[in-house]
C-alpha cells in the first residue's frame, strides 16, 4: 500500500482543547486554544503491519497502551491547532507506511579478496625490513 492511501480518519482521534503553555499575555489564561490529539493504534483502521511498525517507533509521543499523544499550539486559533495535529499525525504513520527494504548480504569477488591479501602481504614484507640487521 502507498503512503497516500493510508490516511488517518478524523473520526479516529479524540480532540480536546487545552491552555496553551508560554507567551501570549493574557489571552493566554483565558482562551483554551491548543490541542491534545490522542490517536489510538490498536482501535485504528489502519493496516496490521502499519500499526506494528508506528508501535516499535521510539518516539515519546507513543504510549506504552498504544496511544500516540500530539499536542499543537503554534497557532492562535483552535481551528488551526487542530489541523496541525492532525497533519503531525498523518506525517508520523506516513513515515512507517512503507516496509523497510530487506537487506541481502553480498560477498566480496574473487579479485577483491586476493588484492586484500596482497595488499597484505607487501605490507607485512615492508615491516619487516625495519627490524634488526642480521650481518
Amino acid at each position: 500500500m502507498s503512503t497516500d492511501q493510508i490516511q488517518v480518519h478524523e473520526f479516529e482521534c479524540d480532540f480536546s482543547a487545552i491552555r496553551a503553555a508560554g507567551a501570549g499575555g493574557q489571552n493566554v489564561n483565558k482562551v483554551s486554544n491548543a490541542v491534545h490529539l490522542r490517536f489510538n493504534v490498536h482501535a485504528s483502521s489502519l493496516p496490521e503491519d502499519v500499526k506494528a511498525r508506528l508501535l516499535a517507533l521510539a518516539d515519546q509521543r507513543i504510549t506504552a497502551d498504544g496511544v500516540v499523544i500530539i499536542k499543537a499550539q503554534a497557532h492562535r486559533s483552535l481551528e488551526k491547532n487542530r489541523t496541525e495535529a492532525l497533519e503531525r499525525l498523518q506525517q508520523l504513520v506516513a513515515s512507517v507506511a512503507t516496509a523497510p527494504r530487506v537487506r541481502r548480504p553480498t560477498k566480496a569477488s574473487k579479485s577483491a579478496r586476493r588484492k586484500r591479501v596482497d595488499t597484505k602481504v607487501k605490507r607485512g614484507l615492508t615491516k619487516a625490513l625495519r627490524g634488526k640487521v642480521l650481518a
